[in-house]
């Protein structure tokens, strides 16, 4: 095995997902030969629209789901033995418990399926329910859990056996301010003590600020992978320019008042256009250039792919 491989935690080669739906079976490619390289110890985000593949390609990856082509492998092995299982954490998008249980009996029901005993798990579990600021709700049904706080239930029974892998899909779904901040702060603890975290959100600001790389999925398709830094570049995308006093011809009103103006400009006419700012006596109160986001580097991509054709995809 390559260095390259051995390093990874999570591997796929050209991996094709097609559905049958509707009453003629008619074929749906959810995902389109993905490759895929997520690196050992690092927090790997997965964006996209909805219906870009990010969930199917988590269903695949926990064994929810097989590829219709190709292969992946976790932690060295392929995904759908078992025991890939066992060093895997996963968080689904919309998870379900038995709401009759309280928070720490669905959490001691699930170190009971890893094979963790009783005194780790009563230790683990008192741990774990601190984290998430649930400590005072352990005993409560589920029942009478508020969409956020089975969120972080659920987060709690994903990293309870302390996995060399978690698998997070939409973690911060039906969150508060609060909920998001813990969220990110046990994937960046988990992070510091070895663990590889693979997240998909659309919460494009958190995906930004925690991920080591990110890969952008789009109609089932992996569009671009990298840093936020790769992604992003530095290139300007345009320049606002705001000066005092009311509108002049230099530029894309965005604002405009008797006290100041902003406009914007393209990054070549921004120079000229300061320039008759100044000869006009007006001053200058604030330049600003203005670069790329992930998420306009997303939009970019959305716009810029094509509709899937199933005829040249094999599938018809």
């Amino acid at each position: 095995m390559s260095s390259a491989a051995s390093d990874s935690v999570i591997r796929a080669e050209q991996v094709r997902k097609v559905y049958r739906t509707g009453f003629w079976m008619r074929p749906v490619v959810g995902l389109v030969g993905l490759d895929l390289n997520v690196r050992r110890g690092e927090v790997f985000g997965l964006v996209g629209p909805n219906g870009a593949g990010k969930t199917t390609m988590i269903k695949i990856l926990t064994g929810l789901q097989r590829a219709t082509s190709g292969q992946a492998w976790i932690l060295g092995r392929p995904y759908d033995q078992p025991a890939t299982r066992q060093q895997l954490g996963f968080l689904p998008e919309r998870p379900y418990f038995y709401d009759h249980l309280s928070a720490r009996e669905l959490l001691d029901f699930y170190g009971r399926l890893f094979g963790m005993p009783p005194a780790l798990r009563k230790r683990r579990i008192g741990e774990l329910l601190e984290r998430v600021d649930l400590a005072r709700f352990a005993n409560v049904p589920l029942r009478k859990y508020s969409k956020g706080m089975v969120q972080r239930v659920g987060l709690c029974q994903a990293i309870i056996h302390s996995p060399k892998l978690i698998i997070l899909d939409e973690p911060m779904s039906g969150l508060d301010p609060l909920g998001r901040a813990l969220v990110r702060d046990i994937i960046l603890d988990e992070r510091a003590q070895g663990a590889t975290v693979c997240f998909s959100s659309h919460v494009l600001s958190d995906v930004q600020l925690l991920s080591d790389r990110v890969a952008i999925l789009v109609r089932g398709r992996l569009r671009g992978v990298g840093t936020v830094d790769e992604l992003i570049g530095h290139k300007v995308r345009h320049v606002e320019l705001q000066f005092t006093g009311a509108s002049l011809d230099v530029g894309d009103v965005l604002r405009s008042d008797s006290s100041s103006t902003t406009v914007r400009l393209a990054p070549a006419q921004a120079d000229a256009a300061l320039a008759a700012v100044l000869k006009a006596g007006r001053k200058v109160i604030e330049y600003l250039p203005v670069r790329d986001s992930l998420e306009t580097v997303l939009l970019d991509e959305v716009e810029r792919a094509a509709p899937v054709d199933q005829k040249r995809l094999g599938v018809l």
